[in-house]
């Protein structure tokens, strides 16, 4: 089924400059039941940081998306994405932080999240990753640019649910991706499947980040 876009934003006006936006996140709590496709959910107010050596992905799809949510005031908002999705991936030495500004008594306070940094790298399946800005050196196998979001079908399939993406619209796909020096910033990761060896978590006062 189709979704509609909300808030006046029109399918033929939007757009998204789709690049390889594919890097690895971790979202501790979001696991589903292995195999099955990731559902949409309101995202927060805050976008987080990632970056990883090296990520090597089968069953690449990507496409265009809206993520829906509230700023951290509570304003309802929308950020538009570049949806990447594998049907597995494995990711060495992944960081992932998040900032969180205006805590009393504290000011800012950052999280950072470290994993697959001991020679086992950190494994998904069926991993979706919306994207806001991406950094990598990237290869992709058997490329397909300009397939509707419905037809890439190397990848794991598009979010479903209430998610707010064109099924027409533009897309790509490729059997295997391979990005290196991931740096990028990202509103939602969810994941049938999220294996984090080596999973190492830490709260500081003031702005760290990953990058």
């Amino acid at each position: 089924m189709e979704s509609q876009v909300r808030g006046g934003t029109r399918w033929k006006r939007f757009a998204v400059v789709m690049v390889p936006s594919v890097a690895a996140t971790a979202c501790i709590g979001i696991a589903m039941a292995q195999g099955a496709l990731a559902a949409s959910f309101s995202v927060s107010g805050q976008s987080f940081k990632v970056t990883a050596d090296r990520l090597d992905g089968t069953g690449f799809a990507q496409y265009g998306a809206l993520d829906e949510g509230h700023t951290l005031k509570g304003e309802k908002t929308a950020h538009p994405v570049a949806v990447s999705a594998f049907r597995t991936a494995e990711i060495t030495n992944m960081c992932q932080s998040v900032v969180t500004p205006g805590i009393p008594g504290f000011g800012s306070v950052s999280l950072i999240l470290k994993a697959g940094g001991g020679g086992t790298p950190v494994r998904a399946e069926n991993l979706y990753i919306d994207v806001a800005n991406l950094e990598a050196d990237a290869t992709f196998h058997n490329i397909d640019i300009g397939v509707a979001a419905k037809d890439a079908g190397k990848g794991p399939g598009m979010k479903g649910g209430n998610e707010q993406a064109n099924p027409y619209g533009f897309a790509q796909q490729a059997d295997s991706a391979t990005l290196k020096k991931v740096k990028q910033t990202a509103w939602a990761t969810t994941a049938g499947t999220f294996k984090l060896s080596g999973l190492k978590m830490s709260l500081s006062t003031g702005v760290k980040e990953c990058y």
